[in-house]
Order: C-alpha cells, then sequence, then structure tokens
C-alpha cells in the first residue's frame, strides 16, 4: 500500500529500526566494547581530572558578535519567532479540525515526529527552540498584551516548591499516549489530549502567569534541558556567548521533579525499544489482558526500574562522601535526595543519545513524509506549500548508517554523562571520596549503556 507521495508508509508508532544482523562488531563484542570504554574513562577522569573544571554557575563563554546578538534580542525578532510558531500551530489546526481521520493526515506526524524528536536536533543547535515558537505561550502573550495584563504577572504567585513538577506528569502524559493509547494516531485521541494540554497550559499561565510555562509545558521543559547542551547560550548575566556545551549542562540546578523528568526521557525510550521486541509482542497477544492494560503496565514498570536503578546508585553514592559544600545529611553524608538532584543532568546527554539513536530513522523517514502531507492538510489533493510530490530520501538510514549512528549516539551520551558526573561529584565532595563514591554512577551508566544497547538489537 501506498500513500499519496508515492512512498510505502513507514509504520508511524514503530519506531524501532529493526534487529540488528549488520552491526560492524557482534552483539557481545559491542557490549564488552562499550564497558570497557566506560571503565577507561572513568579512571582517566579520576587520574587527571583533580578539580572542578565545568561552569557551574555560567560566568564563562565568548560572547557572539554583535549583530548576531542584537539581531536575536531584537523584539521584532522574538516576536517574528512568535508569529511563525502562532502561524504553525494555526496551520495544524486545519488538519486537526478539517482533515481526513486516516493515515494521509499529517497531524500524528508533526506531533510525534517533527515536534517531540525533531526538537532535539533543533534544541542541540540553537539552545531551547520551544520557548521562542511555543503557539500557546505565544497566545498567551498576546492575549495578555491585548487585555494590557503584564503577562509575568498571575492572579497568584507560582507556589513554593513547585519545581517541574506539572511538566513531569506532563511528560507521563504525552508518552502514555505516543507508545500506549489506544488509536494514538487517529485525529479524535489526538485531538483530546491537546485540547487538555491547551486548556492546562492557558488555565495555568492566567493563574500564574507565564513563568507557568517554564514549569508545566512538558516540551519547553524537554527542549530546556536538551537545549543546555547548545553550543550557544546565555551567561549569567544574560550576554548571548559560545559555550562548551558541558558548561551549559552544568548550570542545571536541583529542582523538584527533576529527577521524574530525566527518568522519563530516558525510560520512555526505553520502553519504545521493549515494546518492539517480537518477545514483548507476543507476550502482550497472549497474556489475556488488554493491549492498553500490558502497555501501560510495561511503561510504568520500565520507568520504575530505570528510576530504583538511579536512586540506589545515588544513595550508594552518598554513603561514600562527605559533603563540605551542600547540606549534608546524618553522619556528615551526603544527603540522597539533594545528591540525586545534583547528578540528574548527568542522565540528560544519555537521554538525548538514547533518543536520537533510536529514532533517527523515524525522523528522517517519516519526517519527510509529514512535510509533504503538510501541503494537503484538509486532504483534497491540493499542494499548499509546494511539497506534496516530494518522496522520502533514505539514503540516510542504510544498516550501516544507522548501526554505526546508533552505536556513536549511545556511547558520546554516556561518556558526557560520566564527565559531568565526575565534575559535580567533586565539586560536593573531597577529591578521594568523590572519586569512590563515583563507583556506583559508574556501575549505572554501565548498565544504561548494556540495557540501551541489548533493547535497540532487540527492537
Amino acid at each position: 500500500m501506498t500513500d499519496r507521495t508515492g512512498a510505502t508508509p513507514v509504520g508511524l508508532l514503530a519506531h524501532g529500526v529493526g534487529g540488528r544482523e549488520d552491526l560492524p562488531l557482534s552483539l557481545p563484542q559491542l557490549v564488552v566494547a562499550a564497558v570497557l570504554t566506560l571503565v577507561i574513562t572513568f579512571v582517566a577522569l579520576g587520574v587527571l581530572w583533580r578539580s572542578p573544571r565545568l561552569d557551574r554557575d555560567g560566568h564563562v563563554g565568548q560572547p557572539v558578535p554583535r549583530r548576531l546578538a542584537a539581531l536575536v534580542d531584537a523584539p521584532a525578532f522574538r516576536w517574528a519567532l512568535r508569529g511563525l510558531g502562532l502561524l504553525a500551530g494555526a496551520y495544524l489546526c486545519l488538519a486537526l479540525l478539517g482533515g481526513p481521520d486516516d493515515e494521509d493526515n499529517p497531524t500524528a506526524g508533526v506531533l510525534y515526529v517533527l515536534v517531540w524528536i525533531g526538537l532535539v536536533p533543533l534544541s542541540l543547535l540553537f539552545g531551547p527552540v520551544w520557548r521562542a515558537v511555543s503557539p500557546l505561550r505565544s497566545l498567551y502573550l498576546v492575549l495578555a498584551a491585548a487585555a494590557g495584563r503584564n503577562p509575568d504577572q498571575g492572579l497568584r504567585p507560582l507556589p513554593a516548591g513547585l519545581g517541574v513538577w506539572p511538566a513531569a506528569f506532563g511528560l507521563v502524559a504525552f508518552v502514555w499516549l505516543e507508545l500506549v493509547a489506544p488509536g494514538r494516531a487517529t485525529l479524535p485521541v489526538i485531538n483530546a489530549w491537546l485540547a487538555g494540554y491547551a486548556l492546562v497550559m492557558l488555565v495555568g499561565a492566567v493563574r500564574y502567569g507565564v513563568a507557568w510555562f517554564d514549569r508545566a509545558d512538558p516540551f519547553q521543559v524537554h527542549s530546556g534541558l536538551v537545549g543546555r547542551l547548545a553550543p550557544v547560550g546565555r551567561r549569567h548575566d544574560g550576554v548571548l556567548v559560545w559555550r562548551n556545551p558541558l558548561d551549559g549542562m552544568a548550570t542545571l540546578r536541583p529542582e523538584p521533579g527533576l529527577v521524574t523528568v530525566v527518568v522519563v526521557l530516558l525510560g520512555s525510550t526505553m520502553y519504545d525499544s521493549l515494546s518492539a521486541a517480537p518477545a514483548w509482542q507476543r507476550f502482550t497477544q497472549e497474556n489475556g489482558l488488554p493491549a492498553v492494560v500490558t502497555g501501560s503496565l510495561g511503561l510504568a514498570g520500565v520507568l520504575a526500574l530505570v528510576a530504583v536503578a538511579y536512586h540506589l546508585a545515588v544513595r550508594a553514592a552518598a554513603t561514600h562522601g562527605r559533603d563540605s559544600r551542600v547540606a549534608p545529611g546524618r553522619d556528615g553524608q551526603l544527603a540522597p535526595g539533594r545528591v540525586g538532584g545534583e547528578l540528574a543532568h548527568s542522565i540528560v546527554p544519555i537521554a538525548v543519545g538514547y533518543l536520537l539513536a533510536h529514532y533517527y530513522s523515524l525522523l528522517v523517514v517519516e519526517g519527510q513524509r509529514t512535510i509533504a502531507l503538510l501541503s494537503d492538510p484538509l486532504g483534497t489533493g491540493a499542494n499548499w506549500l509546494g511539497t506534496a510530490d516530494w518522496r522520502p530520501h533514505t539514503g540516510l538510514v542504510t544498516p550501516d548508517t544507522v548501526a554505526a549512528l546508533q552505536i556513536t549516539l549511545i556511547l558520546v551520551g554516556h561518556l558526557l554523562g560520566t564527565v559531568l558526573a565526575h565534575d559535580r561529584s567533586l565539586y560536593l565532595s573531597p577529591r578521594a571520596r568523590a572519586v569512590t563514591g563515583q563507583l556506583p554512577m559508574l556501575v549505572l551508566m554501565v548498565g544504561y549503556t548494556v540495557a540501551g544497547l541489548l533493547l535497540l538489537h532487540a527492537g
């Protein structure tokens, strides 16, 4: 069966790339090589990296050229981006409300591929792009300006200790929609979720001000975390600078809900790989439970395993170091809860690497197909954007290319995570205790790496 582009559709919700029988190394060899790489990196860091080097406070960075900074900071440029976001949102509403409920409707591709996955490479390059183009945030700013209200001031201040818990719950709701919900590629289901999302965002913004989006919008928090790895960012004084991406990630501070956010980002992608494995699919078909129940339990189980592994590693790490700079727990040990928040930033590059490794082929192929379908949002045979005749180019998703990229992204993500954890541990504890305290984190990194490779191979 082919669609209007003439291409054979790739299953939109089948995110895996298939069993890897064409890897340059066998799976056991690959696992051993990955583990050795992490261990060698850990030893080298312990010997050569003796004091904190990353810019935790955002003081360093080379200012970008003045003209570029002036352009980015110009109100006209910012409103142009908001206008583009509003226009894109309005255009998508045509497909949402008036398009056909079939595989030629671009809505599912826009939401699950262009927005959710596409945000990752865009944020890696340019920083937190969703904050600049979010249609709902822009709509609130427009409405506030029209009403003569200060968008920063809501009816009430944000609750103390709120952190990013609303975004964490939003992420759970979204990954459940993407990976488990029945009919998740159909218009009624997508419309219902987006309506709820819009209601929560806009009502919350009216109540708490525009800062609500920083705490509650799952796409904005997702983009913001990934954007800390971008080579461009803001210094502590607001100046736009070129920076070491690790310095950007090192500025991430602990806050309520942060650990849950990074666990959901990593665990949901792991579950997606698991759900594509033949053994899991057979189990889903043969256990007698509705697929949505099995899927929900499976997603919750994987998220719980990722979270438990992280918290056990953090608790073990906390027992090996005294906290000379952060409030200690009992017996002078690092408080495990605080350590968990301090080290959460080290999981972000792991989640990013695994997400890109898992979804790369989907983004390339389905991204092109979605752009083609966007030219006819109402399903009338129109070609408004001139892309209706696009044919997905698959030259970048050959088995060898995908396999090599997956291996590279997973290893690089874990290596960056190891560096971040090492540097933060040196900040929290004296060097001797920091190095020994990282052993549980090394075990965690190795476990996540092996699990990621096994799941990609199985999927």
